[in-house]
């Protein structure tokens, strides 16, 4: 386990692979840690430099006061990837994650040449859901939104198995402000314009049974970038690399050869 210590905050990081093999940095959602990539990793191929963080508020991270800001968000992955010398990175960001990844792209396009817009979209609710959700935090803790988020993030062939049990703990155990605070960057969060602006390879990923960004919100950001690719991953929801973890990395290791990431 590593920490890099960024003065406002501490973010918990992991990197697999080589020191010289290509970057892919990974950014996870809402209420889950580093770990939400476990399932995909031994389907990726060797020789890539994989980099894996818990964004403030997550994980092993600290967690600052809530409520954050996106851009504050986006300057934490810029500043770890400084810390560690990344460029030219292939950067794959999922829910929150997307968001992160779309505006770091935005802000430092020498470190992003390639980007993976993971069941995100450049808007994703709105100001009054988000505001009931930090309400119920606030109130009941992030348990209280345990089961409905369950709902959202699986398909119902994978609620009915005993590995829900080990995501639903991931969620409960994060910081009910780290919760807030991320649903708070999320809640004022629109990017449909500067993302509009970004010309990099793209590559968007939907799950058809995802209830928090369904699969058209995802195309549809997908699309603003020209040439981007999209690919659909049937009987998955939100977190597609856990329930169809090879799938996953398969469309992905499709992609980094494509843009000549392998």
């Amino acid at each position: 386990m590593q920490i890099a210590d960024l003065g406002d905050v501490q973010l918990h990081y992991r990197i697999d692979g080589p020191e010289d093999g290509a970057p892919v940095v990974f950014a996870n959602s809402l209420g889950t840690d580093l770990r939400l990539w476990d399932p995909i990793l031994p389907y990726l191929p060797d020789g890539l430099r994989l980099i894996r963080y818990d964004k403030r508020g997550h994980g092993l991270s600290s967690c600052p006061p809530a409520p954050y800001a996106m851009g504050t968000l986006v300057s934490d992955a810029e500043r770890l990837l400084d810390l560690l010398k990344v460029r030219d990175c292939a950067f794959v960001g999922l829910s929150i994650g997307g968001m992160i990844a779309q505006g770091l792209a935005v802000k430092r396009l020498d470190l992003v040449r390639a980007l993976v817009l993971s069941n995100t979209a450049a808007k994703i609710g709105t100001k009054d859901m988000w505001a009931d959700r930090i309400a119920a935090v606030e109130a009941g803790g992030v348990a209280a939104l345990a089961d409905p988020v369950m709902e959202r993030w699986f398909s119902r062939a994978f609620r009915a198995t005993p590995e829900l049990i080990l995501w639903r703990n991931m969620l409960v155990r994060q910081p009910d402000a780290g919760y807030a605070g991320c649903s708070a960057a999320i809640s004022g969060t629109d990017f449909y314009t500067p993302t509009s602006g970004l010309r990099l390879p793209t590559l968007g990923i939907a799950g058809s049974e995802d209830g928090s960004t369904p699969p058209d919100l995802v195309r549809e950001t997908t699309e603003l970038i020209p040439g981007a690719q999209f690919h659909l991953i049937r009987g998955a929801g939100h977190l597609p690399c856990v329930e169809k973890p090879q799938d996953y990395a398969q469309v992905l290791t499709r992609f980094l050869r494509d843009v000549g990431h392998l």
